[in-house]
């Protein structure tokens, strides 16, 4: 991979690699655009098959972010971090307290926090070497998976108004690809509604887990997309829209937590093409971010609360662009980013842009 060449494509700021040999640290930090404000996302780690496959997943997730932060209405920008190893058996607070002063060194470009494969405790270990984090157990609000997923349900009640003309997901049968912290969370406030709910996951006690509380009918992991739904929820890893996968998709609805749930862009199109509504991932999964970004302003549960029910009217805003101007959804989400940073960029010059206060998003 041509690093710069990468970097210049989608004009990322900034690419920081990491390692301490003593507590076995190998790490990416990718700053993709500051525009709005410091660069905001979580920590992901992960068992990566090599050095490229992190990068690329970095830089993918980074940029990501920046549109999440915006379509949010959040005074952040889009960051992300990555260390390279298995979090079931790698973990340290040596490793994790390195990673803090790497951190630390960005002076608050790059705030991080949970993500994929981290936990709170890990967050208090980069926390006693940077206050450059969020999602600590101390004063911080800890796991954002039911706020992630409370956004994820509202998401697609809008998702299912557009495709249905009702937002009801009473009596609709929903399938959701991976049942972890979040997607049990949706399954909760779904199953209450009167949703059926089709469930498969690679960990067998997170399948007969749901089974068992809400009722749900479990499938093999690749049996997941051809199943008769009204609703496809991806709740697992990214790219599971892809030419296999939409020859055999049954739902009007995508809409899960998955980040980069299109494997490439034309995906969208393709979509789009189908009538197949569907909720940008970026903008549904906004939940937990807006969770944690609160923490920088002093946090109120009920601002936060009222943000992510907003999810929903944001989503609306969406679908209305995709059809007046016969875009894909995917596009429509990233005009709506792209429209927010612009203006911004342009009233924002005269100040600096290091203040504390751009963070909060209610001025």
């Amino acid at each position: 991979m041509n690093i710069f060449k990468n970097m210049e494509l989608d004009d990322y700021e900034q690419v920081v690699f990491c390692q301490d040999k003593s507590s076995g640290l190998k790490a990416i930090i990718a700053i993709h655009d500051t525009t709005l404000g410091p660069a905001l996302g979580g920590t992901r780690m992960w068992n990566y098959d090599n050095d490229q496959e992190a990068l690329e997943d970095v830089l993918r997730l980074a940029k990501g972010m920046t549109y999440k932060n915006a379509a949010a209405g959040l005074n952040l920008g889009g960051g992300k971090a990555v260390i390279i190893g298995d979090p079931r058996k790698d973990k340290s607070e040596a490793l994790f307290r390195a990673f803090g002063r790497y951190v630390n060194s960005l002076n608050g470009r790059y705030i991080t926090a949970e993500d994929v494969g981290t936990t709170e405790q890990d967050m208090d270990y980069i926390n006693m070497e940077t206050n450059f984090v969020t999602g600590t157990s101390n004063g911080g609000v800890g796991d954002p998976s039911p706020v992630t997923a409370l956004g994820i349900y509202k998401g697609m009640k809008a998702a299912a108004k557009a495709a249905y003309a009702s937002d009801s997901l009473e009596n609709k049968t929903i399938a959701v690809q991976g049942v972890g912290h979040v997607a049990y969370s949706l399954c909760e406030h779904l199953h209450k509604e009167g949703a059926k709910l089709i469930v498969t996951d690679i960990n067998e006690e997170a399948v007969n887990r749901a089974v068992n509380d809400f009722g749900a009918t479990a499938v093999a992991p690749n049996e997941i997309y051809g199943v008769d739904c009204d609703i496809y929820s991806p709740c697992a890893l990214g790219g599971t829209i892809n030419d296999e996968t939409l020859k055999v998709l049954k739902a009007k609805v995508i809409a899960g937590s998955a980040n980069n749930q299109l494997l490439e862009g034309r995906h969208g199109d393709i979509l789009h093409e189908k009538g197949i509504i569907y909720a940008p991932d970026y903008v549904i999964n906004s939940g937990g971010v807006i969770n944690v970004a609160d923490e920088l302003v002093d946090y109120n549960r009920d601002r936060v609360m009222n943000k992510v029910a907003n999810i929903y009217d944001i989503l609306i805003s969406v679908f209305n662009i995709s059809k007046k101007d016969n875009v894909p959804t995917s596009v429509a989400a990233d005009r709506m980013a792209e429209q927010r940073m612009e203006q911004l960029s342009k009233s924002r010059k005269q100040f600096i842009q290091n203040d504390r206060h751009i963070l909060n998003s209610n001025n």
